[in-house]
């Protein structure tokens, strides 16, 4: 094992413990603008971007980002290592702090363009993806895996796959730990069969020393963010995140130890008030961007009613970001 410790020191830490995973049809840009009125410190993830789609389109349509949204990481989907290199350095050039390769999804979609989970099965292409992507981009280049595909779930094929990416200069692994079941199972069912291993992504921390696994599945509160930061370098959020936002505040306050910026739920829907004004004058439809914040007020008296007036009135002729403040009179906090 000291090949792989040879090449990996205790500054590949990751500088952010706590990350929102990237979420299709979810971590949009105006997702990512909210959470960052929320958390300070948490690092954010675009939905995955086809390496492909980039590079036969305008860039600004897939990378445009508020500067505010900063930590962020783009997230990559693709398999050839020119495509991905090249997406890479536009994904530095347009100032995202992290690469990370999609080596987890189980869609159907994403396996008939070979990448996402499937490339599980050729760690050496995995390989040769991240040397291209690390030759281009001096930002770090960073993997989010499974613990498996289908019957191919014991520790050794984990590890091999792993091994391989790190000979490759791969520091930093996200690991979701729940094998994917790539025949039979849409995505959705994906995220919840089968059950969760937690401890093949111990192992790995355990067996490569200094690398740095962050743990990804299952995280719903700050209990259990403390919990796996004793045994891993970070956690990601998933669904969690979305549902219930205002997690990541208690986030920057017990995780970050910073509680300065922290902001009421109120004083974060003024803010993004602001923010839906503006983008509407840009020609943003509206419920493009209020569903992102429906679950703002989770756990709160009127949580239900808030969710609802947005949803019946989000797609109306002619509304504005007053609605939220409409919308708040429904709440009471405790």
């Amino acid at each position: 094992m000291s090949q792989y410790i040879d090449i990996i020191s205790a500054m590949n830490k990751p500088a952010y413990t706590v990350c929102v995973a990237p979420m299709m049809d979810w971590t949009d840009r105006h997702c990512r603008y909210f959470l960052r009125l929320i958390s300070k410190h948490t690092l954010l993830y675009t939905e995955m971007v086809v390496a492909e789609a980039l590079l036969h389109a305008d860039p600004d349509r897939f990378l445009a980002h508020d500067p505010a949204e900063a930590p962020l990481a783009l997230q990559l989907g693709g398999s050839d290592p020119e495509s991905l290199s090249r997406a890479a350095a536009l994904g530095q050039q347009f100032g995202y702090d992290e690469i990370n390769l999609n080596v987890g999804c189980p869609s159907d979609r994403v396996q008939s363009g070979r990448f996402g989970a499937c490339l599980m099965d050729e760690p050496d292409l995995v390989a040769d993806c991240v040397t291209a992507m690390r030759d281009t981009v001096s930002v770090p280049v960073t993997v989010k895996t499974r613990i498996g595909i289908d019957d191919r779930d014991d520790y050794k094929y984990l590890h091999d796959f792993v091994a391989t990416v790190v000979d490759a200069g791969c520091k930093r692994f996200i690991v979701h730990a729940r094998k994917a079941i790539l025949k039979g199972l849409s995505p959705k069912q994906n995220r919840e069969i089968p059950p969760l291993d937690y401890s093949m992504a111990a192992r790995l921390k355990s067996d490569f020393g200094g690398l740095a696994i962050i743990l990804n599945g299952g995280i719903k509160s700050i209990e259990d963010l403390t919990r796996h930061l004793d045994a891993f370098d970070g956690v990601m959020i998933g669904r969690e995140a979305y549902s219930n936002p205002y997690l990541l505040a208690e986030v920057d306050q017990r995780i970050y130890k910073d509680a300065s910026t922290t902001q009421s739920r109120f004083e974060i829907l003024s803010a993004y008030e602001t923010y839906v004004t503006k983008q509407l004058e840009s020609g943003v439809p509206l419920n493009r961007m209020l569903r992102h914040v429906l679950g703002l007020f989770q756990g709160c008296q009127g949580a239900r009613n808030w969710r609802r007036h947005l949803s019946e009135n989000a797609n109306l002729p002619g509304g504005s970001a007053a609605l939220l403040q409409v919308a708040r009179e429904f709440v009471q906090l405790a």
